[in-house]
């Protein structure tokens, strides 16, 4: 995705510049807001592929922010990456059960970032633009990748970009064991930083959102997680 739109809501200048001049070299077109209200208004007038969102911020902080841009329709699968001073595990775990793909902790290395933005616009281009890709139904849950709809029974479900991802994970792959890094390279890719309790909260809550289908995603205790069929 060589011409990509990504939104940068940062109100440190200096960050603001850095990553406009280091993304400037992807091609990728970026807009730049120093606030969440500035960067909401600025969502129902452009189409952004991907959102860095820093969480501190003033007016309006970036939690609060998060919730609104997964309440406006167009940015529902729109991945967003947390970037913020803030890494404690309790802020990582909020972020990720409001809808944030990934999080990363302040100071980070700009080429870091960049290979996070590269991830996430690699599995949203994967789960949205290819029509050929085969659709699965496990009981009453179905997922078709190409539409990147998934329902159970005839109800559609809302899920987030990660939560999609997982259950497009264990829908394709019934009664295997997965071990939650297995989950996560299976998800993120190889060698990514993401820790075993962000899968088990990523997890929670596909699970809530599946309702009793949720019981089909079975805990190995001590090793991971199997889909089971039922």
């Amino acid at each position: 995705m060589d011409k990509a739109a990504v939104l940068i809501i940062e109100d440190d200048s200096a960050i603001q510049e850095l990553l406009s001049h280091t993304m400037s070299k992807e091609g990728w077109k970026l807009f730049l807001a120093k606030t969440g209200e500035d960067g909401l208004k600025l969502l129902k007038t452009k189409a952004v592929n991907c959102i860095l969102l820093d969480i501190m911020l003033p007016g309006i902080d970036g939690l609060k922010v998060l919730k609104k841009i997964k309440e406006i329709e167009q940015c529902k699968n729109v991945p967003v990456i947390m970037t913020t001073a803030k890494g404690e595990e309790s802020d990582i775990i909020t972020g990720l059960e409001l809808g944030a793909d990934d999080y990363v902790v302040k100071p980070y290395s700009p080429k870091v970032l960049i290979a996070r933005i590269r991830a996430a616009l690699r599995r949203q281009e994967e789960g949205s633009a290819n029509i050929n890709v085969t659709s699965w139904q496990q009981g009453d849950l179905k997922l078709d990748a190409a539409r990147h709809t998934a329902f159970n029974g005839d109800k559609q479900l809302d899920l987030f970009a990660t939560e999609f991802a997982l259950l497009k994970h264990f829908l394709s792959n019934p009664e295997i064991v997965f071990s939650r890094n297995q989950i996560i390279a299976a998800i993120h890719g190889p060698d990514y930083p993401v820790t075993d309790r962000s899968v088990d909260v990523q997890i929670l809550g596909l699970r809530k959102k599946l309702g009793k289908a949720g019981d089909m995603i079975e805990t190995i205790r001590g090793v991971g997680y199997r889909f089971r069929v039922l």
